[in-house]
């Protein structure tokens, strides 16, 4: 039912529930805690997974790439599974244990058992995006148009205050490790990624007991649906409906190429500074912290000056400043160098993600089903970290340094602004200009 107070409130506890796993496992403490255990015998960075030598930084970046990859190919075979089955809720359940279960499993991470831990994060990555994409498309069942910004804001409001509750929980527990019994960094560090699983099960069942389980998709009588094809067929007609939107699509390629780099960033960085420049895990952690505390005045900060410029200009902007944190990174030898990177990231962070999003909104007609319009950007999202993180583990393991990596994230967002460069920076308030051809 729509504009249930209790329905959309509940709605916004998943995201309380899941960001924690952003936070904690992706950003900060597990990237550091990756980097100190997945070593060989020797201490040394190159470690034998499934028979293959490579760098645990490599493997790292190649784990996000297959796990994106793999939910990229997943999800639209269970959105259209979900759609005609009316079963949404069951789906959204699945991918939240799996990726909660996996959470926890990470707790037995040692030297010893790196590779089954490797798979516990792969799954983790794989419970955490496909849980997404139901958990976005419940928004236009519950809520009506005019309640879409302000119920989503309230959502990505809860995931951060939830988020970093439990971040400083968890740091607590490492930095005062002497008032729990005096225990090992290790130890405390494996704790948070239980911590995590039990957080995100726990509060996702305050909206699993408020959401509908789903509508069940009408079809023709004798009509045979092909689940494992029908979620391709979707996006396939999305994708001939954006040969007639020349704007939206021109914004699309655009989107892909710079958020293969802007994804890359988030989820490398702390490897960067971990590796590269030999950082301390507890400065580490205690950054990706404040680059959370710094994105919500960013994200705020590009929305005004989005209503100032337009958005398309708005992104340009942030993708300029991109192109500095990458010039920056190449050169940074010091960790002071590497805060002041890591503050201007948050600023730009929050406000290139939410730009993108509305920009997108803002493109497609109003009068197409925008909910396959959405899966289809979900995919695109994907996609573009599964060949930016590739791009970035393939350079440095060609290399032998992650700052010639960064160097490949440059040029993408360098093509990234000349593509943003070819769209209008204006509202399109008819449908007609917008599927106007533009030059």
């Amino acid at each position: 039912m729509k504009n249930s107070p209790r329905t959309l409130t509940a709605w916004t506890y998943y995201d309380w529930a899941n960001s924690v796993h952003s936070l904690v496992i992706v950003s900060s403490i597990f990237p550091v805690y990756f980097s100190a255990t997945a070593l060989n015998e020797a201490g040394g960075p190159i470690i034998n997974f499934l028979g293959f030598s490579v760098k645990n930084s490599v493997l790292f970046s190649y784990t996000i790439s297959a796990a994106f990859l793999f939910t990229a190919l997943l999800s639209p075979i269970c959105s259209a599974i979900a759609d005609y089955s009316g079963h949404k809720k069951a789906f959204m359940k699945a991918f939240c244990y799996t990726g909660a279960i996996s959470c926890s499993l990470l707790y037995f991470f040692t030297k010893e058992t790196t590779t089954f831990s490797v798979f516990c994060f792969w799954l983790s990555l794989i419970g955490w995006s496909g849980s997404i994409v139901f958990y976005n498309s419940y928004l236009p069942d519950i809520a009506t148009e005019d309640q879409y910004d302000r119920v989503s804001a309230r959502g990505f409001s809860m995931g951060y205050i939830g988020s970093v509750l439990l971040m400083i929980i968890n740091l607590v527990v490492i930095l005062k490790r002497e008032w729990f019994g005096n225990i090992s960094e290790g130890l405390a560090s494996r704790i948070a990624f239980l911590t995590v699983g039990l957080w995100w099960i726990g509060f996702a069942q305050i909206p699993f007991s408020r959401l509908p389980d789903g509508v069940k998709k009408d079809r023709a009588e004798g009509q045979k649906v092909n689940y494992l094809l029908n979620g391709f067929r979707e996006l396939r007609q999305v994708w001939a409906d954006l040969q007639q939107q020349p704007l939206a699509k021109r914004f699309l390629v655009s989107f892909f190429v710079y958020n293969m780099a802007v994804q890359t960033v988030m989820y490398v960085a702390t490897i960067f500074g971990s590796d590269e420049l030999k950082l301390p895990g507890q400065s580490l952690i205690i950054t990706v912290l404040l680059i959370q505390l710094v994105a919500i005045p960013g994200a705020y900060g590009f929305s005004r000056l989005s209503e100032w410029l337009g958005n398309t200009h708005a992104l340009m902007v942030a993708v300029i400043v991109w192109i500095g944190i990458c010039a920056g990174a190449y050169y940074v030898q010091t960790q002071s160098q590497f805060f002041v990177l890591a503050a201007i990231v948050g600023l730009v962070m929050g406000g290139i993600q939410s730009l993108s999003r509305s920009t997108y909104s803002k493109l497609i007609p109003a009068t197409t089903d925008t909910a396959s319009f959405f899966s289809f950007y979900d995919v695109t999202e994907k996609l573009s970290i599964v060949l930016g993180t590739l791009v970035y583990g393939l350079i440095e393991q060609i290399t032998g340094s992650m700052r010639n990596s960064v160097l490949a994230l440059l040029l993408l967002f360098v093509i990234g602004f000349v593509l943003l460069w070819r769209i209008p920076s204006q509202k399109v308030y008819h449908t007609h200009l917008q599927n106007a051809e533009v030059l």
